[in-house]
């Protein structure tokens, strides 16, 4: 059910919408799966308006609190939540603060929400993916997509098939294989800038 996230009334009518449509599919209103994954961006320190604070905290952090609260009476004991992230959240980005900030949140969000559910044997995960084909457009400048390869643990930057695995790492932990895993960050990125590299 599509919702434009960060409106007022936004998670209300997102469930208003889903509740119908599982109604008539199913005949009731019950929910296995919560994967929070819309997100919006904002810049540095310096550039960020009021405006676009309160709009990138509203997608990022707001809607997916409140999409979890409205859902927990829903979601079947024994479900999962997954949250996505960013690498941005161990790196420092000064000109996505506003960003990585929202995402750092989403991190506690998991953590502990984990702790809190884990009595109904409900996972949270969290997973944290580099740049993607949001991002594409920065790699279009050779000496960030360079920079990137070299500040890699794979000596490369992300090709599609690599951000795609991350669709590939949500199926797993929200399948019964994964039951065993909650309130971790799974880290997506390729092992980017994860220390200095010495030849």
């Amino acid at each position: 059910m599509p919702a434009a996230l960060g409106a007022d009334g936004d998670v209300a009518r997102l469930f208003a919408g889903l509740e119908t449509r599982l109604r008539e599919r199913t005949g009731e209103f019950r929910l296995d799966i919560v994967v929070n994954n819309a997100a919006t961006g904002a810049g540095s320190i310096s550039t960020t308006t009021p405006e676009e604070f309160d709009k990138v905290f509203a997608v990022n952090v707001k809607a997916p609190f409140f999409i979890v609260q409205n859902a927990l009476p829903v979601l079947r004991d024994g479900g999962r939540i997954v949250n996505i992230s960013s690498a941005d959240t161990r790196i420092a980005l000064p000109l996505k603060l506003a960003y990585s900030m929202t995402k750092g949140a989403l991190d506690v969000f998991g953590r502990s929400l984990a702790q809190e559910l884990g009595r109904r044997d409900i996972t949270v995960s969290t997973v944290a993916p580099g740049p993607t084909d949001r991002t594409a457009h920065l790699f279009a400048d050779e000496r960030i997509r360079a920079a990137t390869a070299a500040a890699s643990a794979l000596g490369r930057t992300a090709e599609p098939a690599d951000v795609a695995e991350v669709a590939a790492i949500v199926a797993f932990l929200v399948s019964g294989d994964a039951r065993w895993v909650t309130g971790q960050v799974i880290d997506a990125t390729g092992g980017v800038f994860l220390g200095p590299q010495f030849d």
